[in-house]
């Protein structure tokens, strides 16, 4: 764990130290995610976020199909119902 004390501007800007945006993978000028979550505030990659939501949404996923596989499917049986 990297832990730093960073200042909070008098703007609301904080500097996130070189260490920790090269260990979260946040490209330089690049856009960051923040949460809050019982008053702290989690920072993370938009890529980080894209892989929980899309374990979050594998948890919904039948095994044996993709979830594109699952909605074609739907969308080719709602077809033929029309």
């Amino acid at each position: 764990m990297y832990q730093a004390n960073i200042t909070l501007a008098s703007n609301g800007r904080l500097v996130i130290p070189a260490q920790m945006r090269a260990e979260m993978g946040l490209p330089q000028g690049g856009p960051v995610i923040a949460r809050l979550i019982d008053g702290a505030v989690i920072l993370e990659s938009v890529d980080l976020a894209v892989r929980r939501a899309q374990a979050l949404v594998r948890q919904y996923a039948t095994v044996a199909d993709s979830v594109a596989d699952e909605l074609i499917r739907d969308r080719r049986a709602a077809a033929d119902h029309e």
